[in-house]
């Protein structure tokens, strides 16, 4: 199978599909691999490292798109390369459809097949290929969040841990997954007050039971969360329904009764964010004040630890697309109902409740697309 890796151009997306050592493994199992010349530079991965895992380095990603039979990405096709996507194409990388109109109908319009990461599931119905990414980001939010604080960003100009003498901040979390409690971890390990909200006791104990009384766990429909909100100094919102666009569970209204200069990190920008006022913003710019409120929204937050973020990504990727690329996307995705999950898109029609659901489009089973 011949496998495209092109450089990621989304605003400040410094990581890429594959390492070299997972190159390494997809040539020796009697694959072609293209790497764009420099793809991996900026993830401290070089030219030479992958033309010795047998790679072959390309200039242009026009020709990665016209030579390829799959496409591996970290980031959604932008506009210049869903032009780019051929008919019968397998594109294989994050797509967060639910959140992006234009981009589902580019994909459509297209007919490849695209099989996007965050969908694929596991015989406990988790996420494996969002998950890295996922506790990547939700231990990058709090750092994030803690220096959002500082006065010279605007913020209220509190350390998060306090000081002796000093209470520490007071961190709300918002969702109890893998984002939650890797946010926790941090939140913890720098002597915070974390609370984290979540629907489910039953994972709520869990987190207890990790945590023990470092954590203040609070289930949802019991809590008062305009209330606790307003007494928060950052905020975390790390809220995932599979697929599907973020609740927002944060209105606008909320913000007027939260202290100025307190925080809000919204990991669930990808999915549209679980707050109102959230909108997506770039490493070049991360925030921006809405009711003296400081917005933390990049989203693509793993990109700022690129090598970390691409090394932990390919651990999870490269036994699917092994199985992609040795069997083809027909058997590999018919003999695996966790992979199938991944298909969103498939010549033409959309294969993912959610997405269809969200932008009115007809839906076609995945299971129904392959027959």
């Amino acid at each position: 199978m011949k496998i495209g890796v092109p450089k990621e151009i989304k605003s400040q997306e410094n990581r890429i599909g594959l390492t070299p050592e997972s190159v390494k493994i997809l040539t020796s199992n009697g694959n072609e691999v293209m790497v764009e010349n420099n793809g991996g530079f900026e993830a401290g991965f070089y030219n030479e490292q992958y033309k010795s895992a047998g790679a072959k380095i390309v200039d242009k990603a026009e020709d990665i798109f016209n030579d390829s039979e799959i496409i591996v990405k970290v980031k959604e096709p932008q506009s210049s390369e869903v032009k780019m996507i051929k008919e019968n194409q397998i594109v294989f990388t994050y797509l967060h459809l639910a959140a992006a109109k234009e981009l589902t109908k580019g994909l459509v319009d297209s007919k490849s097949v695209c099989i996007a990461y965050e969908t694929v599931t596991d015989n406990n119905g988790r996420l494996p290929l969002l998950a890295p990414m996922s506790a990547v980001a939700g231990r990058m939010s709090v750092q994030a969040g803690a220096h959002c604080l500082e006065k010279n960003q605007k913020g209220r100009g509190l350390l998060l841990g306090g000081a002796p003498g000093v209470d520490p901040g007071n961190v709300i979390i918002l969702g109890g997954g893998v984002v939650g409690e890797n946010a926790a971890i941090i939140a913890t390990g720098m002597k915070a007050k974390v609370h984290i909200v979540d629907k489910s006791e039953k994972r709520l104990n869990e987190l207890s039971k990790k945590f023990g009384d470092l954590i203040i766990p609070k289930l949802s429909h019991e809590t008062d969360l305009e209330k606790l909100i307003s007494e928060c100094d950052l905020l975390v919102g790390g809220v995932l329904i599979p697929g599907a666009e973020a609740p927002k569970l944060v209105t606008k209204k909320m913000l007027k009764n939260m202290k100025r200069g307190s925080v809000i990190v919204d990991v669930a920008i990808d999915q549209g964010g679980c707050v109102e006022t959230s909108k997506p913003t770039t490493f070049a710019e991360p925030t921006y004040i809405v009711d003296d409120i400081v917005h933390y929204c990049v989203a693509n937050m793993p990109g700022g630890v690129p090598r970390t973020s691409t090394i932990a990504l390919n651990r999870a990727i490269l036994p699917f697309l092994s199985k992609l690329a040795t069997d083809g996307y027909l058997k590999a995705l018919g003999e695996d109902p966790n992979f199938l999950a991944g298909l969103n898109v498939h010549k033409g029609q959309i294969t993912y409740k959610a997405v269809a659901d969200v932008f009115g489009y007809d839906y076609l089973t995945a299971r129904d697309a392959l027959n």
